[in-house]
């Protein structure tokens, strides 16, 4: 099996946004995707979507806040765009590397001021392209550096996945 698409959902199984994967699946095959499967029940959905990516992110959108009553987004990349990511990514073998997948480009001025900003954990940041590298010294789990502090910061939103998790979603998508 082989998926055309990784599909990113923000924050979900967090803070009181319950969504079974078993149900995600579900809903993708609905919409009229193939090759549809889960990794890990933090929203990172495989799947080759029928006709038009940008369209199909929407109606998933859509559909989860119809079901489930909350809004989140949907950042969805090629396994080749991850995979440059991954490629691209300027902080070495960084123990506790993430990629922030954006919505879009964010203005540059913004995201050089975003990156050159002491964040209070050490954070090393690059916005390139549409996604922003971050290197947390101390770890994820005890940064100021949230979410709603990036987009605010750049912008645009998006969701952060490991290194790790990020390379095996490639793996995973290539068959």
């Amino acid at each position: 099996m082989s998926a055309e698409r990784i599909i990113l959902i923000r924050a979900v199984n967090v803070g009181g946004a319950k969504l079974p994967m078993a149900r995600l699946r579900d809903i993708a095959t609905d919409l009229g995707a193939t090759e549809v499967s889960t990794y890990i029940a933090s929203g990172n959905l495989l799947c080759t979507p029928s006709g038009d990516p940008g369209e199909f992110d929407h109606a998933l959108e859509q559909a989860i806040a119809d079901e489930f009553g909350y809004y989140r987004e949907v950042v969805s990349r090629s396994p080749a765009e991850v995979e440059a990511a991954l490629v691209a990514y300027p902080f070495g073998d960084a123990a506790h590397g993430h990629l922030h997948f954006l919505t879009g480009v964010p203005d540059s001025t913004a995201a050089q001021n975003f990156c050159e900003r002491d964040h209070g954990g050490g954070e090393r940041l690059a916005v390139i392209g549409r996604d922003l590298h971050i290197d947390y010294p101390d770890g994820a789990g005890r940064t100021k550096l949230t979410a709603a502090r990036i987009a605010r910061g750049l912008g645009v939103t998006g969701t952060g996945r490991n290194l790790r998790t990020s390379a095996t979603l490639v793996e995973r998508a290539r068959g």
